[in-house]
């Protein structure tokens, strides 16, 4: 029985399990976003948020234990250097999953999980949209414009008559 056993196996020994998150978080650090199942991308989330709050730290002993969790130097340097800075005023949240539908072979349910501030799409869309310049003179001119011509083309069918 698993009574109150909360952590997800994912059909895996507990090595293998640490190791395939391992991998999974170094890969979401280096590429901001992988494709992954559900079931893997939200073991992941409580797997890697943990680290990205203690990268908010610079200090040799965060990144001591960062790196007892990833294994990976390249991606505790980039998790530091620009991670870190991006994420610095969120108090949390910081990765976003998205379902993508589900898998051809197994009909698993896949997904794509990313790291929030790194998604320029969105990011585009929450910015300030600017104001288009009012162009009501210009219309003005124009509606004026077409009167005179109106009232010229009246008073020369007047005259010709």
């Amino acid at each position: 029985m698993r009574h109150g056993d909360k952590i997800n196996n994912l059909g895996r020994k507990s090595a293998h399990r640490k190791a395939l998150l391992a991998n999974m978080a170094s890969s979401l650090i280096l590429h901001k976003r992988i494709n992954t199942t559900l079931a893997k991308a939200k073991a992941l989330r409580t797997y890697v948020e943990p680290l990205l709050t203690k990268s908010k730290d610079d200090s040799t002993h965060a990144r001591r234990t960062v790196f007892a969790y990833l294994g990976n130097k390249d991606a505790v340097t980039i998790l530091f250097k620009e991670i870190a800075s991006k994420i610095a005023d969120r108090p949390g949240g910081y990765t976003r999953i998205i379902k993508t539908g589900n898998r051809l072979g197994d009909n698993a349910d896949t997904c794509l999980i990313e790291l929030v501030d790194f998604n320029e799409n969105l990011l585009g869309a929450n910015a300030p949209v600017k104001a288009k310049a009012s162009r009501r003179g210009a219309g003005k001119k124009k509606a004026a414009a077409k009167t005179t011509d109106a009232t010229e083309s009246t008073d020369d069918n007047a005259k010709s008559e």
